[in-house]
């Protein structure tokens, strides 16, 4: 397993597009830090290897599928008419990234 070091936190904020100053580095290594301990201490639980896969956290977990109704939807228009900018049929919203 990877471990994280502060030029991996960089390099992963840099590819998110989110600058990190050198107390945010430290403070997701920390972070980090705790998340791998707690994931590591999963290891040192006796016999972990004989408990088999789980498929849903509860045993008697069932699920019933409602029937598939078709209902008339509402007009497009009808939809765009409560929005502030729009092109055709889509929606005009602002440029947010670069």
């Amino acid at each position: 397993m990877t471990k994280f070091t502060s030029e991996l936190v960089d390099e992963l904020a840099d590819k998110l597009l989110i600058g990190l100053t050198p107390e945010e580095n430290q403070m997701v290594l920390d972070e980090f830090g705790i998340i791998d301990a707690t994931a590591d201490s999963v290891n040192d639980i006796k016999d972990i290897a004989k408990v088999p896969p789980m498929t849903h956290c509860l045993d008697d977990f069932t699920y019933t599928l409602r029937e598939d109704i078709v209902e008339e939807s509402i007009p497009v228009e009808e939809l765009l008419a409560n929005c502030d900018e729009t092109e055709g049929s889509e929606i005009t919203v602002p440029k947010i990234v670069g």
